[in-house]
């Protein structure tokens, strides 16, 4: 694209595992905790707003319109519009993507973008028995119909239906995303060690990130909703170990299986928000207010497709696509983030971006994308170690890549991820 838009600033909670330190928080809440600092940081007047888009992919029953629900919620005035978008592991990619199509278009000058999961809430649901059982009771008109009813009740009505693990489930090809980790496993022939050895890299770029402060400036504290303010991510396990990872058990196959939990990204509470504007008009904020800091730009976006079983080679796809519209290569980088849904899946991505007969086959190129240098890959370490609240990740990726592009005085970085159902997102950026 000719132009780019601004992304002026950007901050998160920390990424807490599922169950734990944020499990007390609704998403609204969390999503709204951040939206509010993020606003009293910038110092940007709140008025000039035109619209809010927020990624989420568990849509809370009770806030059916997340975003909205967020926006009112961190203080915003009744009269800025906002929806929710949906593209599973993208959504917090395609808040942002979406509002750089509005703002080219000229349809708005200032978008609150971000993303928000709460894994932990998740609910359980009543099985079709259990559902059909409660609808005949409500229908039965007599007593002597409601106690034929009753009598009907069988202990499997009330076995639960997993909301979480339904989610994770892709319903065209019946499989766990956990299991479309272990196709490429094979299809690349991926060792259990390799897996691990990317694991323990992770937690070690994680660790080094933590010790020397690098995230902390993106990290606003989060009050847990009882009696604790929250300020550091808890995914990270210091010190890790190939032998611990080693004692793990396949997950997903548990017979002849190489994923596992400890070579997977970790289920997570987060929130991302970022506030993106035009060029033009972020210039004139900065003009306002010099102390006003723009973090980067967004320069062009490519989504792709492909089969639902292979969806963690969606990064190779949407960085193929991207690549030809903006007529770069893959050397052209400075830094890359590719989520880290599972080891399996992003060293399976590293192999299809470096091979000839792979770009021949499903990209229709005479030659591999390229290799991706481990150097550039994943500075701080990723999703295995920091969590991956679905639909924040892609809001916390596109942050974390633009400080980092800062922190080693770089121009230009890919973030890009694999998507569930068979997709693919990656966005081209640029520091400031």
């Amino acid at each position: 694209m000719s132009q780019r838009i601004a992304i002026i600033s950007g901050y998160r909670s920390p990424m807490t595992k599922a169950g734990g330190a944020l499990k007390n928080l609704h998403a609204a809440d969390l999503g709204a905790a951040v939206l509010r600092e993020t606003l009293v940081r910038t110092k940007i007047d709140a008025s000039l707003i035109d619209e809010v888009i927020i990624g989420n992919v568990g849509s809370p029953a009770d806030a059916a319109n997340i975003a909205r629900v967020i926006a009112l919620k961190a203080g915003l005035d009744k009269k800025i519009p906002a929806y929710s978008v949906h593209r599973n592991c993208a959504s917090g990619m395609e808040s942002i993507t979406t509002a750089m199509n509005k703002i080219l278009a000229k349809k708005a000058e200032i978008i609150v973008c971000g993303g928000v999961e709460s894994m932990s809430n998740i609910p359980l649901f009543y099985n079709k028995k259990a559902t059909d059982f409660f609808t005949n009771l409500a229908k039965s008109k007599t007593i002597f119909a409601k106690l034929a009813a009753i009598a009907s009740i069988r202990p499997s009505f009330f076995k639960p239906v997993i909301g979480i693990v339904q989610g994770l489930t892709d319903p065209v090809c019946n499989m766990l995303m956990g299991n479309t980790a272990e196709v490429l496993a094979k299809e690349f022939k991926i060792s259990r060690q390799q897996q691990d050895q990317f694991a323990l890299a992770s937690h070690f770029k994680t660790q080094r990130a933590v010790e020397n402060n690098v995230c902390a400036k993106q990290i606003v504290a989060i009050f847990d909703g009882v009696d604790k303010l929250i300020d550091a991510d808890d995914g990270v396990r210091f010190n890790q170990t190939l032998e611990a990872l080693a004692k793990l058990r396949p997950y997903f196959e548990r017979i002849t299986g190489t994923v596992t939990v400890g070579n997977s990204s970790q289920i997570t509470d987060g929130a991302a928000m970022t506030i993106v504007a035009s060029e033009e008009k972020a210039n004139q904020l900065k003009a306002a207010n010099p102390d006003l800091e723009i973090l980067g730009y967004l320069r062009d976006y490519a989504y792709a497709g492909l089969d639902p079983e292979r969806m963690g080679l969606g990064p190779v796809y949407a960085t193929s696509k991207l690549l030809d519209q903006t007529k770069l290569t893959i050397d052209d980088f400075d830094l890359i983030e590719i989520n880290e849904a599972f080891a399996a899946q992003v060293l399976a991505c590293q192999s299809a971006f470096d091979s000839k007969d792979f770009a021949k086959k499903y990209l229709g190129k005479d030659q591999a994308i390229g290799k991706i240098n481990d150097k550039i890959l994943n500075i701080n370490g990723g999703a295995i170690a920091l969590g991956h609240p679905v639909g924040a990740t892609g809001t916390r990726i596109v942050i974390d890549l633009l400080h980092q592009l800062k922190q080693v005085g770089k121009k230009r970085g890919l973030a890009t991820l694999c998507v569930g159902g068979g997709q693919g997102a990656a966005l081209l950026l640029e520091s400031n």
